[in-house]
């Protein structure tokens, strides 16, 4: 079933996870009056391929990439065409970052999909590091939660989400 919202279609899974959009993405952009439209496709399982199957440029897919150490969690968030260069990472934090196994992903994302999270850290509790890349994009998307959905918004709206992210290159284009 599909409900309107406030600024998105939401598609509700009654008596489950909200799907379509995740609960607390949702409230969070939307208790912040941020500005967003929601991209359906087909089902993917990697943003380069939600970029695809959207018809809309990889480049400007945010992709994130859930980290933690002994300290703490960091979801470093890069554009779907690059791979993440977590040593450069480590070396510029001076931490010993790992990619995390999928069930403390899901523990911190209990609301998303397996695989699915989105680029947006704050309203899970957890810091975001972005590759300046995207801070450029006149439009950026991002996993809304699931695999079938990507939000959209201006590059102008995006780059306030993200204000307060520190900016450090850390992926390279593929």
């Amino acid at each position: 079933m599909l409900r309107a919202g406030r600024t998105a279609w939401v598609k509700i899974n009654f008596g489950g996870i909200n799907m379509g959009v995740a609960t607390t993405l949702r409230e969070y952009l939307e208790s912040r009056g941020i500005a967003y439209d929601v991209v359906e496709h087909p089902h993917t399982n990697s943003a380069m391929r939600a970029a695809e199957a959207a018809h809309v440029p990889g480049d400007q897919v945010a992709k994130p990439v859930l980290l933690g150490d002994d300290h703490s969690y960091l979801l470093a968030v890069i554009p779907a065409t690059h791979r993440l260069e977590l040593d450069r990472l480590n070396q510029m934090l001076a931490r010993s970052l790992e990619m995390l196994p999928e069930e403390e992903i899901e523990a911190t994302f209990s609301d998303c999909e397996r695989g699915a999270i989105p680029a947006v850290g704050e309203p899970y509790g957890v810091d975001v590091v972005i590759d300046p890349a995207l801070m450029q994009q006149p439009d950026v998307y991002f996993e809304s939660g699931d695999h079938e959905h990507l939000i959209h918004m201006h590059g102008e709206v995006f780059r306030g989400l993200m204000e307060h992210a520190p900016r450090a290159h850390l992926s390279h284009h593929l």
